[in-house]
């Protein structure tokens, strides 16, 4: 028995930060929803929403440097395992966006992320996920991968929203995004 122990106890923890509150999936679902054009909502910002940590990354060889950081080295190889050829790693190059946000009270919720990409110009794009009767901690995760990054360039403005009744109650951007 003390030798599952640890076994037990990693599936446990495993499991916990899969899950939020009440057992819903911190993440959102398996793929985020692509919408043909981001429409233009009013902005009524709550306290009870708000984003909490982004984390940013860029998965592209030709342009990622040698780092001395063993964590940033990992990272990156923790992008591209399990490519097991170069069409594979090539469908993995690309912006990946990771943003962590709380919502005080229950409420449906959308988050969209909206961006720009370097060889469309000011062409605004967006994907969202939908989250019902959303309370407590969530990570929401975006990627711009593969073709549409080889093909569009790289992210060069974004912002995250969270909306509520089609009004705008959460925002968080990056400075290029105007």
């Amino acid at each position: 028995m003390k030798r599952f122990l640890p076994l037990l106890l990693a599936c446990f923890a495993a499991t916990t930060v899969a899950f939020g509150e009440n057992g819903r999936n911190i993440i959102g679902g398996d793929t985020s929803r692509t919408i043909d054009k981001a429409n233009v909502l009013p902005l009524a910002i709550d306290d009870a929403f708000h984003f909490r940590k982004s984390i940013i990354q860029l998965n592209d060889p030709q342009v990622n440097k040698p780092a001395f950081d063993p964590m940033i080295n990992f990272e990156r190889t923790r992008l591209n395992y399990g490519a097991l050829n170069s069409y594979e790693r090539r469908a993995r190059y690309g912006h990946y966006f990771k943003f962590f946000w709380r919502s005080d009270r229950k409420a449906d919720l959308t988050v969209r992320f909206e961006f720009r990409q370097q060889n469309l110009g000011a062409f605004v794009q967006a994907k969202e996920y939908t989250y019902k009767d959303a309370k407590g901690s969530f990570m929401s995760e975006f990627d711009i991968i593969g073709d549409q990054y080889v093909e569009d360039g790289k992210v060069c403005g974004w912002r995250v929203v969270l909306i509520e009744n089609g009004k705008i109650v959460g925002l968080n951007q990056s400075f290029l995004w105007n």
